[in-house]
């Protein structure tokens, strides 16, 4: 009698377990991708393809650093076959729960850290390593070499070769986005490539093609950071030394902090959005990654040759 109402007991639980999802499954029941950036899970899924479920945790137009997930997405982290993550401190606002699905076992690629990662150049994160490496497409062309090894590696089922094959079709289109950014860039001349944006977050794209980051409008690597006074009228005086005659803001980020600064200069400034840490929905205008970096190629060009 015991015995019976034993096993009763944890087929009960075994049930409200698995309706609940919040058990790990063990390493040979886990299944499918998890990704916390939707600049990373578009990226991921291009590779993918059918080949396995994808899941991507952060919503259109959110901020990388803020972001947070629900009880029910931390148990599919938990259970996933593998996760794949900015890393470099991108993700303040779900570290915990990626470092909780590493100790459950998890399989889990810091895509950051193999992409030959750079230190910021400036304001108060200096020194420190800068996450925000997809603004270089060569490293990016690097993040889809390491994704997709990762997959092939780790995600029961899939077919390797298709796997490969659609990395090397995506990366393929990430050397044809490097060769059109290198050549929309050539048209702005030598004296004009200083960048003035938001926050640090194009110190990769400005070693790649050129440019020069006067500063940013928040002096860290974080929009959980916050500018005080002087810090934005130290930047109106670079910015008004420099002749700058546009300032870069996120398009997912109120841009009045900027409009300050763009008056403190005394000057006609334009303040241009654009898409730096997330992608749109569908009907925006950066769905995917190769047009988000096109958009912002565009719109840097324009605002910094006035055409």
């Amino acid at each position: 009698m015991v015995t019976a109402r034993r096993r009763r007991l944890i087929a009960i639980l075994a049930v409200l377990c698995l309706s609940l999802a919040g058990c790990s499954a063990s390493g040979s029941e886990r299944a499918g991708v998890v990704v916390t950036t939707n600049i990373l899970g578009d990226i991921t899924r291009a590779i993918v393809g059918d080949q396995a479920e994808v899941t991507v945790l952060m919503k259109p137009g959110a901020d990388p650093h803020s972001f947070g997930i629900s009880a029910q997405e931390a148990a599919r982290v938990e259970n996933a076959a593998l996760l794949v993550h900015n890393g470099l401190g991108l993700e303040e606002g779900v570290a915990r729960n990626v470092e909780a699905a590493r100790r459950q076992g998890v399989a889990s690629l810091a895509v950051g850290e193999g992409v030959d990662p750079l230190p910021y150049t400036g304001g108060k994160t200096a020194r420190q390593p800068d996450p925000h490496f997809w603004t270089d497409p060569v490293r990016a062309l690097k993040a889809v070499d390491l994704i997709s090894g990762q997959v092939v590696r780790r995600v029961p089922g899939v077919d390797a070769s298709k796997v490969r094959a659609n990395a090397a079709a995506y990366g393929e289109r990430v050397r044809e986005l490097d060769a059109w950014m290198r050549q929309r860039f050539a048209t702005i001349p030598a004296g004009h490539r200083d960048l003035v944006t938001n926050h640090h977050v194009f110190g990769y794209l400005a070693r790649r093609y050129g440019f020069t980051v006067i500063g940013a409008i928040v002096p860290s690597g974080t929009t959980l950071a916050s500018p005080s006074g002087s810090d934005l009228r130290s930047l109106a005086d670079a910015v008004r030394r420099a002749g700058v005659p546009a300032v870069f803001a996120d398009s997912s980020q109120p841009d009045r902090l900027a409009q300050v600064m763009a008056r403190e200069t005394g000057l006609n400034i334009k303040v241009i959005p654009l898409y730096t840490e997330s992608l749109t929905g569908a009907g925006g205008g950066a769905p995917t990654y190769l047009r988000m970096m096109r958009a912002n190629a565009e719109a840097i060009t324009s605002g910094l040759t006035g055409r």
